[in-house]
């Protein structure tokens, strides 16, 4: 099932959920929609097989990434229509922006784009959503809440005919204020095969929401991925909460202790 919680054609193609909550965290979900808004949903000649793949979106981790703004009282930003449109998660420079090709799957509609037409895309989700988290980060620095920046995703148990063996990867560059707690703690469990960068690493390009509001901030940050085949249901999306809240907060903690407390540190 997508996510559609547009009203009146396109106006709202971002979300905020919990603006006001005063946990350490600002949560952000770059793909979390595979929601094709009229005429978007014919005009890139993507099946509907397409549009419910992960090419379109990041199954389970919306789901994820509410239940942590729940469990931690943070904000959540997120988006409301397929990565297919615009890709959130990317410089507005790259060729990937809005993508003609995902994995193996040619996107007719994303050829040849005009400027206005691209023009259009930016102001539909990227800029509102980058605005948003500008927003929350710009209050909550001004209100001297600590905060750490971590967004969530999820990945493909198979891309490009190679397996994936981690069911979690916490990707990271500069800063590894959150990384390095988060994973020694996941690693710690025992059961878990966990991705230091893996399945993607920063210069993969898939990094720019977590640089821009984070390392370019100076802010603890940190890109959860999880496998999408643990995440099908809302039970499975529980259970990772569950696991992912308590070692956030203590990561957060630590974050912060490093940075001598510091609301912008």
């Amino acid at each position: 099932m997508g996510v559609s919680p547009l009203t009146g054609g396109m106006a709202r193609a971002v979300t905020v959920e919990n603006a006001e909550g005063k946990g350490p965290f600002v949560l952000v979900c770059d793909h979390a929609s595979n929601f094709f808004p009229p005429p978007y949903d014919t005009s890139l000649g993507v099946s509907e097989a397409d549009k419910s793949a992960h090419i379109a979106w990041d199954p389970g981790a919306l789901g994820v990434a509410k239940g942590l703004s729940e469990s931690l009282d943070s904000p959540l930003v997120y988006t409301t229509v397929s990565r297919l449109i615009i890709d959130c998660n990317r410089e507005e420079s790259r060729a990937d922006l809005i993508p003609c090709l995902s994995e193996t799957t040619q996107i007719a509609g994303n050829q040849d784009l005009s400027a206005d037409e691209k023009a259009f895309r930016l102001n539909l989700a990227h800029r509102p959503f980058h605005k948003a988290i500008d927003k929350l980060l710009n209050r909550r620095k001004d209100l001297g809440i600590p905060t750490a920046v971590v967004s969530v995703h999820s990945f493909t148990p198979v891309y490009k005919g190679n397996s994936r063996p981690w069911e979690i990867g916490l990707i990271s560059d500069n800063d590894r204020r959150l990384s390095d707690p988060v994973v020694a703690d996941l690693k710690a469990r025992g059961d878990l095969t966990v991705g230091d960068n893996e399945p993607y690493a920063p210069s993969d390009g898939v990094y720019y929401t977590i640089r821009r509001h984070g390392e370019d901030r100076q802010l603890p940050c940190l890109m959860i991925e999880i496998r999408n085949d643990e995440v099908k249901t809302a039970a499975e999306e529980a259970n990772w909460t569950n696991m992912l809240a308590p070692i956030l907060a203590r990561a957060a903690q630590a974050g912060f202790a490093d940075s001598n407390g510091g609301a912008d540190a």
